[in-house]
């Protein structure tokens, strides 16, 4: 499947529609957050690994394919590992974005930025350039494992993960879940309650009797 159909398939949905499909989806912690004027991404990871030390960081920019997003495993520290030049690098190479568990700087920039860009800390302290780093090897970043090649997604809510194996699947899915809250927000806009939707009642019956039951609309 083509990144370019997953892209497709990705604007008409969100990551909270993804994650109400598997529970079980990597979520990177919400200390990772948009710095950026455009939030959405999709494209599969090109890993670095380095710690106090950005140089790691630009070798990625330089390596990594058009469409791929940079993930870097900075320790969570409160160092910039990549700033202005870096996202302008990025621009044209044709990147899908970039992340940072740690810190990123230029935001007089980086806030109009068309590149997704996202980090744990802003500061104006960079770090060090005496270390190659490492390049495409697991890492963690936002408390979660990114592997080289799994494919990272982000958008207003946050930045998951996904294996790309199931990504056509989880996008499918959650685009029914888009489609079935649509009909929701329909019958809440003419005055429809939510439990005319909703299974609420059943719902609450079966969990009051210990029985098994799903929270799901009604058709």
């Amino acid at each position: 499947m083509s990144i370019d159909h997953l892209i497709t398939k990705f604007r008409s949905v969100d990551t909270t529609a993804i994650c109400d499909a598997d529970k079980s989806i990597r979520v990177l912690d919400s200390g990772i957050r948009a710095r950026s004027a455009e939030t959405r991404m999709l494209g599969p990871a090109f890993t670095v690994h380095c710690r106090g030390d950005f140089f790691g960081v630009l070798r990625a920019i330089e390596a990594a394919s058009p469409g791929e997003v940079v993930v870097v495993d900075g320790g969570g520290a409160e160092l910039a590992y990549a700033g202005e030049l870096f996202a302008r690098g990025a621009v044209v190479r044709g990147l899908a974005g970039i992340i940072v568990d740690g810190g990123y700087r230029d935001i007089g920039y980086v806030r109009d930025c068309p590149l997704p860009i996202y980090s744990r800390f802003v500061t104006p302290m960079a770090g060090t350039t005496g270390h190659l780093g490492a390049l495409q090897i697991p890492v963690t970043c936002g408390g979660v494992r990114v592997a080289p090649g799994d494919l990272v997604l982000a958008d207003d809510e946050g930045v998951i993960v996904l294996d790309p194996e199931r990504a056509e699947e989880l996008l499918d899915a959650a685009a029914a879940i888009k489609n079935a809250e649509a009909g929701v927000i329909a019958r809440l806009d003419k005055g429809d309650t939510l439990s005319d939707s909703v299974n609420v009642d059943a719902h609450a019956e079966a969990l009051g009797a210990g029985e098994p039951s799903v929270l799901r609309f009604l058709d």
